[in-house]
């Protein structure tokens, strides 16, 4: 998503440094691309994470490309938060179009180094098209919230963090208001999310140590 703010800390590089030796033998091991997910609440440290992770891959010599979740929505993100705010029962995974990220996913495993995919312009509140070259890229993460859900992924990575303890974070990163209705989405998306936790391959805790569950 283009304009969007990342605030990495040590915490998230700690985070990284943590995840990737538990499965670093794997996308060696891997003929094709590995494809990785990192999930969690928002404000939870996933588009953080991720970067970190691509930078201990880069340390490696591991070539990698991030799909961010974002860039998927139906709508762009004002109006999408207008149209939560017209009705919230629409907060949820059928606000984003994880069938095409997902088959964009599987076209990179499938061979196909180059292809289309949407791109939010958050400040012009737009979606646009981007191409994507990822020919010798060896990794792809995907990163956001309901990403655990997707079904052409190799490793999931899970984000133990709910909206109580990302707070300060979503304050830090002042996207969004911070309000009674916010606090009703926030427990909707928890709601959803809390239950991918049973589906990770690899859990960050709430102290940003990374285990196997």
């Amino acid at each position: 998503m283009q304009g969007d703010i990342l605030i990495i800390n040590e915490n998230h590089r700690k985070a990284a440094q943590q995840a990737l030796p538990l499965f670093l033998d794997k996308i060696k091991a891997s003929k094709n691309i590995f494809a990785i997910t990192v999930a969690g609440e928002s404000g939870a440290g996933k588009s953080e994470i991720a970067a970190s992770i691509a930078e201990e891959l880069d340390k490696n010599n591991i070539t990698n490309f991030i799909f961010q979740q974002d860039d998927y929505f139906i709508h762009p993100p004002k109006t999408n938060s207008q149209i939560r705010l017209n009705d919230i029962s629409q907060v949820g995974i059928s606000e984003v179009n994880l069938e095409m990220l997902d088959n964009e996913i599987q076209m990179a495993k499938d061979g196909q180094t180059f292809f289309e995919k949407p791109l939010v312009i958050f400040e012009k509140n737009r979606i646009d098209r981007e191409t994507v070259f990822l020919e010798d890229t060896k990794v792809l993460i995907a990163e956001g919230t309901y990403t655990t859900s997707l079904n052409n992924v190799d490793l999931r990575i899970f984000i133990d963090r709910d909206y109580h303890d990302t707070k300060a974070s979503r304050l830090e990163r002042n996207r969004e208001r911070q309000d009674y209705y916010l606090e009703q989405i926030l427990l909707i998306e928890h709601d959803i999310i809390s239950k991918h936790k049973d589906l990770a391959d690899i859990i960050i805790t709430k102290e940003f140590d990374a285990i196997k569950p």
